[in-house]
């Protein structure tokens, strides 16, 4: 049984980074990187590329907008390291399948999701790592539309899942890791104002 390490945060708190990061710790491990985003517009396809111009170049990526237990399963013993950014855009996926958010068989076929993941996990070889990108949805105000309102359910409920089964969990806020469970948190560094040799040291963390 290899590790399943959840990364939360909200956007644009650096989760996707730290996912790479802790990717990267092996550096001589094959790596695939699944990706559940779909370029739906120009917007989200240029923003796919950056995240990819991001990465390894010799990390594997694999698309995978629904279905990704299924995906993981077909390529553990491949690959010592997978990434999967990130668990909400696919349970947006999801949600956009169906005219209605509420629908018992959104919340069936998100549930069948996250029990595919969990069993992939659970069939890892040993010493393999599963690392999952997902947005903290419960900090915010509480959505305006019923579409929202879903979403938010889904993805909380989904994270719950994950956390409760994860080896480790971490929330990233402004760029830095708190580990909720599982390891020990890195230790902080200190840094002076207007020290730029400081700050990069910091942000590198």
């Amino acid at each position: 049984m290899g590790d399943l390490i959840l990364i939360l945060g909200g956007a644009r708190s650096g989760k996707s980074a730290e996912a790479v990061r802790i990717a990267k710790e092996r550096a001589q491990e094959q790596v695939l990187f699944v990706a559940t985003a779909e370029p739906g517009d120009d917007e989200m396809r240029l923003r796919i590329e950056k995240h990819r111009a991001e990465r390894p170049v010799h990390w594997r990526t694999l698309e995978a907008p629904r279905n990704v237990g299924q995906a993981i399963a077909g390529q553990s013993h491949t690959f010592a390291t997978i990434v999967l950014d990130c668990l909400t855009l696919l349970v947006s996926n999801l949600l956009v399948d169906s005219p209605d958010p509420y629908a018992e068989a959104v919340r069936l076929e998100v549930d069948r999701e996250i029990a595919a993941i969990l069993k992939a996990a659970n069939d890892l070889p040993d010493a393999s790592r599963l690392i999952v990108v997902s947005n903290e949805v419960g900090t915010g105000m509480a959505p305006l539309t019923p579409l929202g309102r879903a979403f938010r359910d889904l993805v909380g409920h989904a994270n719950q899942t994950l956390a409760a089964a994860a080896d480790r969990a971490v929330l990233m806020v402004a760029g830095l890791p708190l580990v909720l469970k599982g390891g020990e948190p890195r230790h902080p560094v200190s840094v002076r104002p207007g020290s730029a040799a400081n700050a990069a040291v910091t942000r590198d963390e």
